[in-house]
């Protein structure tokens, strides 16, 4: 099923919060705290820094939502591989969840394959995948949901996803991410 332009606006029209502005290293004047977010945002997807990360944003989770935060499931745009996406999230999702009371989706979501992330291919939109993510339906239908990413650069990884989530009978409610990418002119 293709997604039309008018539902991932939908999507982008939703609560979208990133924690950290991301300077790609492509721009080479970077100041230390550029370095610094770079550094942490690697660190998270190779594993290392889960439990720092949850806990920044389970409190913003329950910022936002309170007490409602335990009706809420979240849920991990998957990795590029399932090796990947456990390295990343398995911890980190355990944790956020533990800490917020939010109900944790990953054991509900699972990567087999892989795919070649954007930024390791020199085309970006006529990416071939040979990953697929199987999901228990039936475990989103009628939830709330609180869609994580790592980056967030143009918006359409989130929204693929989450009109994918809406399409089993949850409802997104929108998505937080470690790092939106700066572009610069």
């Amino acid at each position: 099923m293709r997604t039309s332009s008018s539902e991932y606006q939908k999507q982008w029209n939703k609560l979208m919060y990133n924690f950290y502005d991301y300077l790609p290293t492509k721009y080479k004047q970077a100041s230390q705290r550029d370095w610094d977010v770079r550094k942490l945002i690697w660190e998270f997807k190779d594993g290392k820094r889960s439990l720092t990360v949850a806990k920044l944003v389970a409190d913003k989770l329950i910022q936002f939502f309170g007490a409602e935060a335990k009706n809420i499931v979240f849920a991990c745009i998957p990795a590029s591989s399932e090796q990947k996406n456990i390295t990343r999230y398995k911890v980190f999702a355990d944790e956020v969840c533990r800490l917020s009371g939010a109900v944790n989706a990953f054991d509900h979501i699972h990567v087999h394959g892989a795919r070649l992330a954007i930024h390791e291919t020199k085309c970006s939109k006529n990416l071939e995948t040979v990953q697929t993510i199987d999901f228990d339906k039936e475990f989103f239908n009628g939830k709330k949901i609180l869609v994580f990413d790592d980056i967030l650069t143009q918006g359409y990884s989130y929204a693929k996803f989450s009109c994918m989530l809406e399409r089993f009978g949850a409802s997104v409610i929108g998505g937080f991410f470690l790092g939106k990418t700066l572009l610069l002119n």
